[in-house]
């Protein structure tokens, strides 16, 4: 799978010490087996002239207290709060200057954020999805994308879990429903 760079944004899904980093509240191996693949993926774009965008989950204290239903706290307990150490990206995974940093309060990055206003201003039509975790905020994302009519790649050896059965799910879904999946091996970067 070739990818035009001038086309092309890498989404980096929550990779955050809260997910990923063995002192995280909802820290799971998989999510932290996925950096390092998140790095190679990561380099490969922006050496190509690829895009990259960062999505940061974090929630306000209070954000679920008058909520009829959603509750992620009832969920998952508390999480990703707000000003937290949790909140951060991983080491090795920062933005650098002119990278999107999209910080979202539930699974879906576009919801009430500037990402869709982003993309379209930079001319990108196909999304390479890694990060975390695969059948919650890549799948919601990356799923809400083909919504938009961008082309949602999900790049299958770059994407964290808590089971490997809910990442199987997770592109099983992807590929029949809305989106396309790739490994690291099968993608690269070219004019076209």
């Amino acid at each position: 799978m070739q990818f035009d760079p001038e086309q092309t944004a890498v989404v980096v899904v929550d990779m955050q010490n809260g997910f990923c980093h063995p002192d995280g509240s909802l820290h799971a191996p998989g999510s932290e087996a996925a950096i390092e693949p998140c790095t190679r993926l990561v380099d490969r774009a922006r050496e190509a002239g690829a895009s990259v965008v960062f999505t940061r989950d974090v929630h306000p204290p209070e954000q679920f207290d008058d909520n009829q239903y959603y509750d992620e706290f009832d969920r998952w307990g508390e999480h990703v709060v707000e000003g937290s150490w949790e909140t951060e990206l991983v080491e090795g995974l920062a933005s650098r200057e002119g990278e999107l940093v999209v910080v979202k309060h539930t699974y879906d990055a576009f919801y009430q954020t500037e990402l869709e206003g982003w993309l379209d201003a930079h001319g990108v039509t196909n999304l390479l999805f890694c990060g975390t975790l695969a059948n919650v905020c890549v799948l919601h994302t990356a799923g809400s994308a083909g919504l938009r009519d961008y082309r949602p790649v999900l790049v299958e050896d770059a994407i964290g879990y808590i089971e490997e059965g809910d990442r199987e799910y997770a592109l099983d879904h992807a590929g029949w429903l809305f989106g396309q999946v790739t490994t690291l091996p099968e993608l690269g970067f070219s004019i076209e």
